[in-house]
């Protein structure tokens, strides 16, 4: 079976850790690689703040770009696919690893439980209930 194993990242420490993480776990395995990497809703990414709906996209895809670029630094001769869809974050990586499809999904978790979980919610819970495959919860570096 060929492996496929999808990253999620962000701009934070945790994900940057968590894809360290995955693309040594894909090495291991010789799977094909890809990150996803979620913007939010317009409203969520600054467009009601002065800025145009198609500006701030543009911004946050280019940023997008820069930690995907960045990211990939660390391990230059694996092959990565990039998605960067718009939306919420849970339902965008799962929608991700249904049409690549992936095998794994590699995510980051600040392993807050509790009160905290319920109010903030949880992305990586959520792709947990629901992907179409194992998720690897990589908890922040102690």
């Amino acid at each position: 079976m060929d492996w496929r194993v999808l990253i999620a990242i962000n701009s934070g420490p945790l994900a940057v850790h968590a894809a360290n993480v995955g693309m040594e776990l894909a090495r291991s395995l010789k799977a094909e690689l890809a990150f996803v990497h979620v913007i939010g809703e317009p409203s969520e990414i600054g467009a009601d703040g002065g800025v145009s709906e198609e500006e701030a996209i543009r911004t946050a895809k280019d940023d997008g770009k820069d930690l995907i670029a960045a990211i990939r630094q660390r391990a230059p001769e694996q092959a990565a696919l990039e998605f960067m869809p718009i939306g919420r974050p849970s339902i965008e990586i799962v929608k991700a690893a249904k049409e690549w499809p992936a095998n794994l999904i590699v995510i980051g978790s600040h392993g807050r439980g509790g009160i905290q979980r319920v109010v903030l919610g949880s992305v990586a819970e959520s792709v947990m209930r629901n992907a179409p495959c194992p998720v690897m919860v990589v908890k922040a570096e102690e």
